[in-house]
């Protein structure tokens, strides 16, 4: 028999559990991100784009999200042991934003969902299968649409550098993967035949190389520069921004940020706005869709974007075939 303050003592406890168990409950579905960076203070508004897709999604920090933050600092072999860590840390998804973030990635699990994006060819790579159906547990956006963007960058540059005929290439080996390396040297190469110009190409494995680099295309007589993308160069857009304006090189660059650091013009999609539509791909993933079965988006836009106070710098007239911006 239960005394009647027995009861009470049941009944109130009862109702004190009661919220405790549905925090707890709340708790248990915060949503945990890996964000594997091969340099976060180099480019910290691609972060916030991505922070910003997610909230637009309906996803606060500390509230419904959690953000597991590895960060290379530039230095590319610390990779693979990061990726290892969020691993370890069984988060929900990692967000990898270039070709050896996803590479590292992809070699430290192969269940874990991992969504992609900065990576110029992800078949050629081996991240997926196939761009309708990736196969495995990696999808995304992928950087380029095709390995000609590389032949329109020399044609606007031959364009804003009238009378240019010989072009240095910048290029990291294995910077993409070697076979899309070699596809972008090709269409580069393509590209030099139709527009009456020749191609002087510049190896640099890393930021070290950026001086012999440069000296080698002022020996060549180089009159323009451009470059086959890749993580290491973005994050070093600056230094490489301040050398071409030093050896007074007119260059295209890949994306926008090197217009923005002081660079001439660039040709390429809207890194920023890849790094927002992550978010969408992270959301349906969390939401229980399957790399596999998710597409991976390729660009449809790209821009076209030039300082015109680097073009004064020059001494170039630019020809109106776009807008400009006049930073």
């Amino acid at each position: 028999m239960i005394s009647r303050r027995g009861f009470i003592g049941t009944v109130a406890g009862g109702l004190l559990a009661a919220p405790l168990a549905a925090e707890a409950q709340q708790a248990a579905k915060i949503a945990r991100i890996g964000y594997l960076a091969a340099n976060l203070a180099a480019n910290p508004h691609l972060r916030e784009a991505f922070r910003q897709g997610l909230h637009d999604l309906g996803y606060i920090e500390g509230r419904n999200v959690a953000i597991e933050y590895r960060d290379a600092e530039g230095k590319y072999d610390r990779l693979p042991a990061l990726a290892a860590e969020l691993v370890a840390l069984k988060v929900d998804v990692i967000l990898a934003g270039g070709t050896p973030q996803a590479l590292a990635a992809k070699q430290a699990t192969r269940t874990l969902p991992i969504v992609f994006l900065g990576v110029t060819d992800p078949v050629t790579s081996g991240l997926v299968t196939s761009l309708a159906r990736p196969g495995g547990n990696a999808t995304g956006l992928s950087m380029l649409a095709s390995p000609e963007i590389v032949g329109k960058r020399l044609e606007l540059l031959t364009q804003a550098v009238p009378g240019v005929t010989r072009v240095a290439v910048l290029w990291q080996p294995g910077g993409q993967g070697e076979r899309t390396d070699k596809d972008m040297l090709k269409e580069a190469e393509v590209a030099a035949r139709a527009l009456g110009v020749r191609l002087h190409f510049v190896e640099a494995r890393g930021p070290d190389d950026f001086d012999r680099a440069f000296s080698d295309m002022t020996r060549a007589r180089a009159g323009a520069l451009t470059s086959v993308g890749g993580t290491m160069f973005f994050n070093e857009q600056r230094r490489l921004v301040a050398l071409a304006a030093k050896n007074r090189l007119p260059a295209v660059y890949t994306q926008r940020e090197f217009v923005d650091a002081g660079g001439l013009m660039a040709y390429g999609p809207n890194l920023a706005d890849l790094f927002w539509r992550a978010a969408t791909y992270v959301d349906k993933i969390l939401k229980g869709a399957k790399p596999a079965d998710l597409p991976v988006e390729q660009p449809t836009k790209f821009e076209l974007v030039i300082n015109l106070k680097t073009a004064k710098a020059l001494g170039l007239t630019i020809p109106q075939f776009a807008p400009v911006a006049g930073r």
